[in-house]
């Protein structure tokens, strides 16, 4: 039995739905043979061809453009064929039924772009970036993802390498030479290569934690007592009535999420059930239960509070987890008197603002952005995901013991540890990758892609 990967795949490359112009794409091995039946002639490669799609009996399905590629100068590194037809689902899914009847068999989500990797036309941190890219919300995450596929975050990647492996050689040769007499770890200048290594990596992570953010957005949990303001600040900051807004304190029953842009950064906004311990109805009880399992998983936790009222901070981040940062918003202060302006406090930074007249709100939200470290233009992030940053810290670990260990003169152990940081790193491009890894980072792309 064959392997999967000797099988020549074909899908629709274009989104469900009707359109001017459907794509469908075809990669393998029996892309040559298909050509004339399908065509009727072989195209000039990486010429467009109009031309008729054709059927088992030569009837014509549909008239487009094919665009042949023969391996390995492609995408996927195989031979492919791109058909652009008229976008009716129907009529795509007969080109697709002729494809399957000459050879082809469904391509599975994300294996074009998995050929690619496995035929070494990308990494897999590009790779991943594909998906990225057709994913990003906002104009600044197309902007990482696009830095990322064209291989800014692979080459920061392979230069940590290079570097373990150039450091792993003066220590390999410290090993050589431990019956000599001769300081070869000092001579050697080890311990300035290894602090250059650890700064490196130190960048790499601040920028691929930055490319999280944009990636994933930050989570903000809106906490206070009923009627402090939260479903109008975010109602305020969402643009739109996403909250119901009344007199009446515990309005709010349940935890409402509200995706939102802050000048390019997705923030995830949670407004939860006011907090009150005086209260015997069951549903504002188990809203408020849910609020702290908001605050739980919450990036930022933004404290809403009325200013006429400075006593109830302490109820409410008595509430609070205790190793969770949060920002005290003081709201109404249309009615306490106060200007608005930013204090600094042992607890923390507070912001006072009206959240109905507007006072203060733009300092709010420059406050907000800089609670993601995104204060500044994205040139220089690229994107990053949840993986990426936990093979860095582990990198980063190792490093940390391999400092250690040098200062003990043990070289055999640091050489241990680059090695472990050089695995690390090797896992985010892709050199030492499990198959149950790649399954479930394909299995997340879209069918076609």
């Amino acid at each position: 039995m064959k392997s999967s990967w000797e099988d020549t795949i074909a899908a629709v490359a274009t989104p469900p739905g009707r359109g001017g112009v459907g794509v469908i794409r075809v990669s393998g091995p029996a892309v040559e043979t298909l050509l004339e039946p399908l065509l009727g002639k072989n195209p000039t490669p990486r010429q467009a061809l109009l031309t008729s799609f054709r059927d088992a009996t030569g009837e014509r399905l549909d008239q487009g453009i094919a665009l042949y590629f023969p391996g390995p100068q492609s995408f996927t590194g195989e031979s492919v064929l791109e058909l652009h037809a008229h976008g009716n689902p129907v009529l795509l899914d007969l080109i697709l039924a002729r494809l399957f009847e000459l050879g082809c068999r469904p391509a599975r989500p994300g294996e074009f772009t998995e050929r690619a990797f496995l035929n070494n036309k990308i990494d897999l941190a590009q790779a991943e970036a594909v998906a990225d890219l057709i994913n990003a919300e906002t104009h600044r995450g197309v902007q990482a993802a696009t830095r990322s596929l064209e291989g800014e975050f692979s080459k920061r990647i392979h230069a940590l390498v290079e570097s373990c492996i150039q450091l792993r050689l003066f220590v390999e040769a410290a090993i050589d030479f431990t019956d000599e007499d001769i300081d070869f770890l000092s001579d050697a200048g080890v311990e300035t290569k290894l602090t250059t290594l650890q700064a490196d990596l130190d960048s790499v992570i601040a920028a691929s934690r930055q490319g999280a953010l944009l990636r994933e957005g930050m989570t903000l949990a809106l906490a206070g007592k009923p009627n402090a303001g939260k479903s109008s600040l975010l109602n305020l900051l969402s643009g739109r009535d996403s909250a119901i807004v009344t007199p009446i304190a515990g309005t709010t029953r349940d935890t409402l999420r509200e995706h939102i842009e802050l000048e390019g950064i997705p923030l995830h906004v949670i407004d939860t059930a006011g907090l009150r311990m005086d209260t015997d109805d069951p549903i504002e009880k188990e809203g408020i239960r849910r609020a702290r399992e908001a605050f739980d998983k919450a990036d930022q936790i933004v404290v809403v509070m009325d200013d006429r009222h400075p006593e109830d901070l302490i109820e409410i981040t008595h509430d609070l987890p205790r190793d969770q940062p949060y920002l005290v918003v003081r709201n109404k202060i249309d009615l306490s008197g106060n200007s608005p302006g930013v204090s600094e406090t042992p607890q923390g930074i507070e912001i006072r603002v009206s959240v109905k007249t507007g006072a203060g709100i733009e300092t709010l939200k420059r406050l907000l952005l800089k609670q993601t470290d995104q204060t500044h233009t994205g040139d220089g992030f690229f994107m990053a995901r949840r993986r990426h940053l936990d093979a860095l810290m582990g990198a980063q670990k190792e490093l940390t013991s391999g400092e250690s260990v040098l200062k003990n003169k043990s070289p055999e152990l640091l050489a241990e540890h680059l090695k472990g940081a050089q695995t690390h790193l090797s896992e985010i491009t892709g050199e030492f990758t499990s198959d149950d890894l790649l399954g479930r980072i394909f299995s997340s792309f879209c069918i076609g892609k």
